[in-house]
């Protein structure tokens, strides 16, 4: 793999755990949104990535012949999950509907934190190998620069 592989799948996955850790952020912002109705509360997000190996947008990557072997991340989507909303029997809630229930966004805050943390542990790796790629092309530099 090229250092230009490296650096699109790097930065792909990048990008893909920065929208992941906008819909964790959107969630937990309206963990507690309430609703009389069901249709209008708060539902989570979460985002459908997909990855296609050896097939790009980029002209430059083929022109390189460097696209063996890279497998970068997309977003295909991003859903609202609406089998997490919570029904709740409370006549004296001033948002409750005529029956006298309220709808919260169901948002489980303790799993949206660990999906955060795993988020940010992704992202953390990808910089990591973006900073040893720049490591190896320095250190391929100097040896070319050395031999001159």
């Amino acid at each position: 793999m090229s250092f230009f592989g490296i650096y699109e799948t790097a930065g792909s996955a990048m990008t893909a755990q920065t929208v992941r850790l906008n819909t964790i952020s959107s969630n937990l912002a309206n963990a507690d949104s309430v609703s009389g109705d069901p249709a209008k509360v708060y539902k989570p997000l979460k985002p459908i990535f997909s990855s296609i190996y050896n097939q790009f947008d980029s002209k430059l990557s083929q022109n390189l012949g460097a696209h063996q072997g890279i497998v970068p991340i997309r977003i295909a989507d991003v859903v609202e999950v609406s089998s997490v909303t919570e029904e709740r029997f409370e006549p004296d809630n001033p948002l409750s509907n005529d029956q006298g229930y309220v709808y919260y966004s169901g948002i489980n805050v303790v799993n949206e934190m660990a999906d955060m943390m795993s988020a940010t542990r992704s992202f953390e790796a990808s910089v990591e190998v973006l900073g040893n790629a720049k490591s190896m092309q320095q250190s391929l530099l100097g040896l070319w620069r050395n031999q001159s």
